[in-house]
């Protein structure tokens, strides 16, 4: 019988709480989600900006949850819930942790569990985009070479990185982790903990201005990724963005190895040649000095700019390069960031690109260049449904307005749009390649379905806010209705 991730006095320990319960009870993992909590794992009520996950212990116990981790001053009646005249008036103290803070114990148990994965190799990815495709291309390039443990979703936040390092097994041969930041100190927090022995810097770009005075001031938020590595780590910087030596930089006051990939010709991990297709790319590229032609399974020649990351990852920490590269055929966009659906009508088919998870003016280009490599044979119409891009503060309207340029060199045939700064960017088209525009993504659906038509091919975009993942699910309902 396998060892549990954690038992109940592992975790009691790891968090300096106290627990009435068996030490030896098995822990199968953790979740802050009372939604989302599987028998046997522990729910760690975070007390959250707008609900406190002590509310939600009753209904994670009822779900067969291992535990809960609650706060000293949890109350031990179940006054709280709502119960029948026959439930327990009293909490079972066997399945409670009860601990100081459960934020600091959550950070607690992130530690804990990367200080006993002893002979794990751990790579940790920021950047200003890509950072999930990245993270999901070093999943699947690793998992040939040995066991992967991967953050889920978008996890890269205070909340996102520890529980991922919470549920990483302690005999894993590889751990991955996304981190991301809105803020200057959120990555020094977040790699302290992770603690990699790769750290990756995808790109640096106008993300997040809002809270930054400059591009430069971003890149160095990005940078406090190298602050965390292990002594002899190696940083892996894009040699193409224009903050490379400033990152770089940084990365050697914090005693790393430089390792720097992209088109410059001084890269160490050079793109030799790629072609572009709609549903991958054949790469050629030089990877630490061993010539590599390989197959890439999602499209864009972004996602070929970070394979080259993920495979000086992969021979950094020792993994099979060969396998590694072969391994990316079957690379697929993660959710939400270029997955395809295509429906089938009497008509004709119709694909729907969903990139409604998140947008910002690197990532928006990257898209709209990779709808541009759509064949006409196969999709006559290219489509665009755009949203604001949020949090560029006012620089906002310019960086919309910008996106005509990228617009043009796709051949994007026609530009549906909503939000407030996306307006800048409608008017700034010509007219024959307006579709519509309204001020909310609701109020662009009715116009919207009522336009697209089988044989186009339709990408959707913006920021998570900018609520563009219901005209997603919108125009599948519609198409798949007839």
């Amino acid at each position: 019988m396998a060892d549990p991730l954690w038992t109940l006095g592992e975790l009691t320990e790891a968090t300096d709480g106290r627990c009435e319960g068996d030490p030896a009870a098995p822990i199968t993992g953790f979740s802050i989600d009372s939604r989302a909590i599987e028998p046997g794992e522990g729910f760690i009520a975070i007390r959250g900006p707008n609900r406190d996950g002590h509310d939600f212990v009753p209904k994670a116990l009822e779900a067969d949850a291992g535990c809960a981790v609650v706060e000293e001053t949890f109350p031990a009646d179940t006054s709280i819930a709502p119960r029948d005249a026959d439930a327990p008036t009293e909490f079972d103290e066997t399945r409670l942790v009860r601990v100081r803070d459960t934020f600091d114990a959550l950070n607690d148990l992130g530690r804990a569990g990367r200080d006993r994965t002893d002979h794990a190799v751990v790579i940790a990815v920021t950047g200003s985009a890509g950072k999930t495709g990245t993270k999901e291309a070093l999943r699947v390039a690793l998992q040939p070479s040995g066991s992967v443990h991967a953050s889920a979703k978008s996890f890269n936040n205070h909340w996102g990185v520890p529980l991922t390092l919470a549920d990483m097994p302690r005999d894993i041969d590889y751990g991955v982790f996304e981190v991301g930041m809105n803020h200057a100190g959120e990555i020094a927090a977040l790699t302290r903990l992770v603690r990699p022995h790769i750290a990756i810097v995808t790109t640096v770009a106008p993300v997040h201005l809002g809270f930054f005075a400059s591009v430069e001031e971003i890149a160095d938020a990005k940078a406090e990724i190298f602050e965390g590595l292990v002594p002899g780590g190696s940083a892996v910087i894009n040699r193409d963005n224009p903050h490379f030596e400033r990152l770089a930089a940084a990365a050697r006051s914090e005693g790393a190895e430089v390792v720097s990939f992209g088109e410059h010709e001084q890269s160490k991990v050079r793109l030799m040649h790629c072609e572009l297709g709609p549903d991958g790319s054949t790469v050629k590229s030089d990877i630490l000095g061993e010539t590599l032609t390989y197959r890439v399974g999602a499209p864009g020649r972004h996602v070929v700019q970070n394979t080259l990351a993920v495979l000086a990852a992969a021979k950094l920490a020792g993994a099979d390069l060969k396998a590694a590269a072969d391994a990316l055929g079957a690379l697929q966009p993660p959710a939400g960031r270029g997955q395809r659906f295509v429906i089938a009508t009497e008509r004709g088919p119709v694909c729907i690109v969903d990139e409604s998870y998140n947008a910002n003016p690197a990532s928006m280009r990257a898209a709209l260049a990779t709808l541009g490599l759509t064949p006409r044979s196969e999709y006559k119409r290219r489509v665009a449904v755009l949203g604001d891009m949020l949090e560029l503060g006012t620089e906002g309207p310019r960086l919309h307005k910008e996106l005509a340029e990228a617009v043009d060199a796709a051949g994007i045939d026609v530009v549906f749009a909503s939000g407030a700064d996306m307006a800048s960017l409608f008017e700034a088209l010509p007219k024959e390649r307006r579709g519509a525009y309204a001020k909310t993504s609701e109020e662009l659906a009715p116009v919207l379905l009522s336009s697209v038509q089988p044989g186009d091919i339709v990408m959707v975009k913006g920021s998570l806010g900018s609520r563009m993942a219901p005209l997603v699910e919108g125009l599948k309902r519609e198409f798949e209705d007839r």
